[in-house]
């Protein structure tokens, strides 16, 4: 992820560094430093890729869950674009985005005409229980069938809180840019909407295992994730 000292998400919202512009910062380092993590694919929620597909259905739902298979397209040798959408929104003309294969993780609920959307434009999906929240088998699903160990996670927010609550996250690669957003309410790199007093990064401590100050004096912060042992 790559954030405002604040810890905000939207860089068209943050203030431009000394003698440079935020949005060159952003495409200087964003995609440079996400390559040396030489990773199989990326991962992101419904509303991040709305702004790679042209368009979204209006979402209807089944009355109860429905277990069917998960559909495999035809990877070749491509990385993978995971998009986490439950209710089978997004709208797919092809299955690759910037030449990565899709793969849409849905709920039990999605209606069979969203499928047959999905398979006509060549697109994998995998289901993660009957609200789509179930992210650790869906993963599971996505290390047999594709072989791959290691996906990037980048936003939004609210779907890096719920792998962050589920405990699926290994490490964190962050980039600071000296830059403010500043006003309250505006959303952070981690969002998780639980309950008052719940903890969703309980139990998982940060190591730090890297730092480095690129150009434009943005920090790239690498951490490990630890996690307690679970109970017997």
């Amino acid at each position: 992820m790559i954030t405002s000292l604040d810890g905000r998400l939207h860089p068209e919202r943050w203030s431009d560094p000394q003698d440079e512009r935020i949005d060159a910062l952003v495409e200087t380092h964003y995609e440079a430093t996400a390559g040396r993590l030489q990773a199989e694919g990326w991962i992101v929620g419904r509303r991040t890729m709305a702004e790679f597909v042209d368009g979204e259905t209006v979402p209807e739902r089944l009355d109860a869950p429905q277990a069917r298979p998960h559909h495999l397209g035809e990877r070749s040798d491509r990385h993978l674009c995971v998009v986490i959408d439950p209710a089978g929104r997004l709208r797919f003309d092809a299955d690759h985005i910037e030449g990565d294969h899709v793969v849409v993780i849905l709920s039990e609920r999605v209606t069979d005409a969203a499928l047959e959307r999905l398979r006509a434009a060549g697109v994998s999906y995998c289901f993660a229980g009957p609200d789509g929240d179930r992210l650790g088998p869906a993963l599971e699903m996505l290390g047999e069938a594709f072989g791959v160990t290691h996906l990037l996670l980048e936003g939004g927010g609210v779907t890096n809180g719920a792998f962050l609550a589920a405990g699926l996250i290994d490490a964190f690669s962050t980039l600071i840019c000296p830059a403010l957003d500043g006003l309250a309410g505006e959303p952070a790199i981690v969002e998780h909407a639980g309950s008052a007093g719940s903890r969703p990064a309980a139990g998982q401590h940060l190591y730090l295992r890297a730092c480095q100050t690129l150009e434009g004096g943005v920090i790239w912060l690498r951490h490990d994730v630890e996690r307690d042992a679970s109970p017997s």
